[in-house]
């Protein structure tokens, strides 16, 4: 009240008169200097006297109980209320592949390449021993083998198929996502079927299935329909399940968004669109509360993850799903985020393993159970050398 406020006023006047101080100020410094001379305390820096009062040490002191950086004064102690943890087990490998007999080097993806069948497996096994345990396929397919009805996508003996036979066999025990849409396949360059410059919905969800069920037959552990065709889910879903695939998962890619991020990918895969762009079935990025609605379909459908992508400039969109879903969710660290992140280590403006850490972990912090990243092995060493060196 008014009464206090003068006093504290009349009060702080009585203190700052010619030669006067507060009172832990007059006394505080004489004591610390002695201790100094005694060898009690190491010699400091001193502040000049201003509006702080001092601490019994001569110190400024400001009236705050409540310190934070109190849990964050030693690696120990952070380590302790760490809220966040990233670990190899979080890591879906992207590995692309190709019909040849030699690895192919993607300009645009420093340190990815299109693998022979025969060196993805040796990738894959190479990765396993710093604990990634997760691998998704993407093929490159021959122009020869391409339709506007995708017919490649479930040959049998196509390969993706005998990618996922091949890595069961050397790892049993691994989990083999593998992609379901159409656009690698497409002589058109999208996700889906074309009819007089339209993606055709259902058609499309037709050959998915089909697809789908190859890959289950081959050993695929989770189908991931990327395609973002309205309906596709339940379809898979049930198709899977006809066929008694009941134990293979579904990883929806339930946010997958317009974006121009994904240049490297379809250089990777020489998928680019053959017109126009993917605007009728991948979201606007102006979008976030449209992912509740996806989010809402595709648990109902039976998904049994849901995935975001891109991811750095969508977490906002990773940690709406978390908050409105029981469901694993997962986020793509995708080729151009990848990219950016590889070019700016290059040129010495970033440090690319604390970086690349840092932004895998800002995914989990997000609320990513799963990222699907370039960085896997890569990172998953990066971890088991912090673990060894107690970090």
């Amino acid at each position: 009240d008014l009464g206090e406020m003068l006093s504290l006023v009349s009060l702080t006047a009585a203190f700052s008169g010619p030669g006067l101080a507060a009172p832990r100020a007059a006394w505080a410094p004489a004591r610390h200097a002695a201790a100094v001379a005694t060898g009690v305390v190491p010699e400091i820096a001193t502040v000049p006297d201003g509006v702080l009062s001092r601490n019994t040490q001569g110190r400024p002191l400001v009236d705050q109980r409540s310190r934070p950086r109190r849990n964050r004064k030693s690696e120990a102690v952070r380590r302790m209320v760490r809220e966040t943890i990233l670990t190899p087990a979080n890591f879906v490998y992207p590995l692309f592949i190709h019909d040849e007999a030699e690895n192919v080097q993607i300009p645009s993806m420093p340190g990815c390449e299109r693998h022979s069948l025969e060196s993805m497996v040796a990738e894959a096994v190479d990765s396993w021993q710093y604990g990634v345990r997760s691998f998704i396929v993407f093929p490159k397919v021959d122009d020869k083998l391409k339709s506007n009805r995708g017919e490649e996508a479930y040959n049998p003996d196509g390969i993706v198929p005998r990618a996922v036979r091949m890595l069961k066999k050397a790892l049993p025990e691994s989990i083999v996502f593998t992609d379901i849409a159409l656009d690698p396949y497409s002589s058109m360059g999208h996700d889906g079927i074309v009819e007089d410059g339209k993606i055709l919905n259902d058609d499309t969800i037709e050959q998915l299935c089909k697809q789908a069920l190859c890959h289950a037959r081959a050993g695929s552990d989770c189908v991931a329909p990327s395609d973002m065709m309205d309906g596709r889910v339940g379809a898979i879903r049930d198709a899977l399940d006809v066929e008694g695939f009941t134990d293979v998962s579904i990883l929806a890619y339930t946010a997958k968004y317009a974006s121009a991020y994904y240049g490297p990918f379809r250089d990777a895969l020489d998928s680019h669109p053959g017109f126009g762009d993917k605007k009728t079935y991948q979201q606007d990025p102006a979008n976030g509360r449209e992912a509740y609605i996806e989010a809402e379909l595709d648990e109902a459908e039976g998904a049994d993850i849901l995935l975001v992508k891109p991811g750095l400039p969508y977490l906002d969109v990773v940690h709406r799903l978390r908050q409105t879903t029981n469901l694993p969710v997962a986020a793509y660290h995708v080729s151009g985020e990848y990219s950016m992140l590889k070019a700016a280590a290059e040129r010495g403006w970033l440090d690319e393993r604390k970086v690349a850490l840092e932004t895998l972990l800002c995914f989990r912090r997000a609320g990513a159970d799963i990222i699907l990243t370039y960085y896997a092995k890569q990172a998953a060493k990066w971890l088991m050398e912090d673990q060894a060196a107690g970090k």
